[in-house]
């Protein structure tokens, strides 16, 4: 197999993984993942790495870092702006909030406080406008209800955020719903990120779990085919490949790198096992 082309893959893979250690299956205490944060800059696999994602409550515990931030907002929309004023005050780089809906029976008014919340944030200083907010659905099949919350984070130019995986099976999406919010998120031209599950490029199932883990690139491929006009159902065939040969020709064949102005990241409490694994597929080439 060729190498892969530099001036393709590069952009493809910039800023794809947010670093999300401290968070389970992880659990890295939060000294010692910052520290290998800021050690990876000097790694020849540096622009892979995006954000260092921490909760509000910690941000006292990491004053002094230079890191760019994503903030996840562990209240409801009434504390998001706490936080960030606490930021701005001990000089914090915010690149990122992150903000999960808790009103399960109105989504969509609880996306409308979101909403609130940040234009209020942006409107006293503690927020800049061009930081992107990312609002996380239930993790559940677009309903009405589902796609009345999406339709008001999009309306008010925000960013969706999807939950991928967990520490349980049920925590793992079907090929078949992820796909249709990512068709969600397209149809209203919102940018979106996911969270969690996504260690490896391909589809796979765990060893030591029996868990059924997305794999990153099938979700990459599949927002590409819908972008450009496919059905749902053959977009789920992609997300649900697991032969590495055939995953490869299509990231070939795709632009992958215009996949991410839609597929803006992923968050996960590995770095490493995101690398390898394109390493291993061949779709990174090692230094």
């Amino acid at each position: 197999m060729a190498p892969p082309d530099p001036d393709v893959l590069v952009p493809t893979w910039t800023g794809l993984v947010d670093d999300a250690a401290i968070f389970p299956p992880g659990n890295a205490p939060l000294d010692e993942a910052t520290a290998a944060h800021a050690a990876r800059r000097s790694q020849w696999y540096a622009g892979l790495v995006g954000s260092f994602v921490l909760r509000d409550t910690d941000l006292p515990l990491v004053r002094g870092t230079d890191a760019d931030l994503s903030v996840v907002v562990t209240g409801g929309a009434g504390q998001l702006a706490g936080p960030l004023a606490l930021a701005s005050r001990l000089g914090l780089s915010v690149v990122g909030v992150e903000i999960a809906l808790r009103d399960l029976d109105d989504p969509a008014g609880n996306a409308r406080r979101v909403v609130a919340a940040v234009d209020a944030a942006r409107a006293d200083g503690v927020l800049d406008e061009q930081t992107p907010v990312h609002v996380e659905l239930p993790p559940a099949d677009p309903s009405a209800s589902w796609l009345a919350a999406a339709d008001e984070v999009s309306a008010a130019e925000l960013r969706l955020k999807f939950r991928t995986g967990g520490t349980e099976a049920t925590a793992f999406p079907p090929a078949l719903t992820v796909t249709r919010w990512i068709d969600a998120a397209l149809d209203r031209e919102t940018p979106f990120k996911c969270t969690a599950g996504l260690h490896q490029a391909l589809r796979h199932r765990d060893p030591a779990t029996g868990f059924e883990h997305h794999g990153f690139v099938n979700l990459m491929l599949a927002t590409h085919q819908l972008f450009e006009g496919g059905s749902v159902d053959d977009a789920v065939e992609v997300v649900e490949l697991t032969s590495a040969p055939d995953v490869v020709r299509l990231v070939r064949d795709a632009d992958l790198a215009g996949v991410r102005r839609w597929f803006t990241s992923f968050g996960s409490c590995s770095v490493t096992e995101p690398l390898e694994s394109l390493i291993t597929t061949g779709l990174l080439e090692d230094e």
